[in-house]
């Protein structure tokens, strides 16, 4: 997959106003499709994200049989059962999603056929082993790239083994694949997670009329599912919040951008996704849920947010699970806060789409900012932002949204290299900033920006 960079340029703002919708919940996005997939009736969605991580997991399911069709933002699936996907016609590509990919690892491994997947450079440099590891211990093939990188084929098998399986690292991602597989699996397979992470896998099954339970052991926590449900409804209804991960740009920049006030709405409120909005409370951030209800089993509310002195606090490892793709705006915010911010256990950020977390370390460091790292620790003396920086995405969209947002606040612009894979979860995220009276748009001289060449020498096999 190529993909030619986008830089961007994001200028000094005058106060943010309005009311906003971000685009849905990328987590409940893919599960929504993997399990309407599943259902033998019609699914309706609305509110999916139409971001390219999403739209790449909808396409690898019209290939083994899914229909899969939008008219006016709203999404039909027309599912073939569980257990009832067809051998897919040509490679699975997943673009940039890690997400997308490992869950449908998991869902693919219980059927008896060869599945091929890929993505772009991005994604075949992060761990898939994590996700391998169990599926090959409930008896899926896999043959991939040293240290278990995509490229990969995924052999499954419709006679796999339910197991109780301990996470070595708290992962939704990889809880979400054991417990995909264990769909199509005789008896009841089981994930002990030692920190409870996002659980929008858990609800959407348990929405679709799954029987899984979870409950606090000695170890963590302990998710069970029973295996083949009976997912037959000849139609349901599927919403899907605005996503809290998006939300945060808008939010972050409202608070660090004085006289701001912004309503954010429909925001998926769960509790184990609202790390960041507990950490920026606890900063002085001016912050409020209105209009709190549950939809399809998920909370959500809108969210009043108003211009805030911020103040240096200490941010807990055991926090990290409900605000892990939070850090990179919360850094930002940290940068503005008087006083020091100190993050702890951030370990998992050196395996996201990118290091988020040198990235985030070295994208302070040009924009003024002193930040320092003290092993999985990150610790940034905020204050005034002098700005002016260029900043290397290292194609992460995460990364080129909070440091954009650092532009809005910062007494000089601030440039990210590439804006382009932004749309991978956020796809209008320049055109709505803007029109709250953000000013961010493409930076036409291309020399401002040397990217290092990509390596075309691929490593060995080895099979799993």
């Amino acid at each position: 997959m190529t993909h030619a960079p986008r830089p961007l340029i994001s200028h000094p703002s005058g106060a943010l106003k309005g009311q906003v919708r971000v685009p849905g919940d990328k987590s409940i996005s893919h599960r929504a499709l993997l399990c309407s997939a599943m259902n033998v009736g019609k699914t309706s969605i609305s509110g999916l994200l139409e971001g390219e991580d999403v739209l790449h997991t909808a396409d690898a399911l019209r290939q083994m049989g899914v229909t899969i069709t939008e008219s006016g933002g709203y999404w039909e699936v027309r599912g073939v059962g569980v257990g009832g996907l067809s051998e897919p016609s040509g490679v699975l590509d997943m673009g940039n999603s890690g997400t997308g990919a490992r869950l449908l690892m998991g869902l693919v491994a219980s059927h008896p056929f060869t599945s091929f997947f890929a993505g772009d450079a991005s994604l075949h440099k992060r761990p898939m082993k994590r996700v391998a590891d169990p599926l090959t211990q409930m008896g899926a093939s896999i043959l991939a790239r040293s240290n278990l990188r995509l490229p990969l084929a995924l052999t499954g098998r419709d006679d796999l083994l339910p197991i109780a399986y301990t996470l070595p690292v708290a992962s939704a991602q990889v809880k979400s694949a054991i417990l995909l597989a264990g769909l199509n699996t005789a008896g009841d397979t089981t994930v002990i997670e030692p920190e409870r992470t996002r659980d929008h896998t858990e609800i959407m099954l348990r929405h679709f009329g799954a029987k899984i339970s979870g409950e606090a052991v000695k170890e963590g926590w302990k998710v069970t599912l029973k295996g083949r449900p009976d997912f037959a409804h000849k139609t349901l209804e599927l919403k899907v919040p605005a996503d809290p991960s998006s939300a945060a740009f808008a939010i972050v920049a409202a608070l660090i951008t004085e006289q701001s006030e912004l309503r954010v709405t429909d925001v998926c409120v769960n509790p184990l996704r609202i790390g960041l909005f507990t950490t920026l409370k606890e900063m002085g951030a001016s912050l409020t849920f209105e209009n709190e209800r549950e939809e399809c089993g998920e909370k959500v509310a809108d969210i009043l947010v108003r211009a805030s002195a911020l103040k240096g606090i200490r941010v807990p490892a055991e926090r990290a699970p409900s605000m892990i793709d939070e850090y990179p705006i919360l850094a930002v915010a940290a940068a503005f806060a008087k006083g020091e911010t100190v993050m702890e256990g951030l370990a998992e950020l050196r395996v996201k789409e990118s290091d988020r977390f040198n990235a985030i370390l070295a994208g302070l460091s040009v924009n003024g900012v002193q930040a320092k790292a003290e092993g999985d620790t990150l610790i940034v003396t905020g204050g005034k932002v002098k700005g002016g920086g260029k900043v290397a995405t290292h194609m992460d969209h995460r990364i080129a949204m909070s440091f954009l947002v650092m532009g809005m606040a910062a007494q000089e612009p601030v440039r990210v290299d590439d804006g382009g894979m932004i749309r991978t979860s956020f796809p209008d995220f320049m055109g709505l900033m803007n029109s709250l009276g953000a000013t961010i748009e493409d930076v036409e001289d291309l020399h401002y920006f040397a990217l290092p060449p990509r390596a075309t020498k691929a490593p060995p096999l080895m099979i799993a």
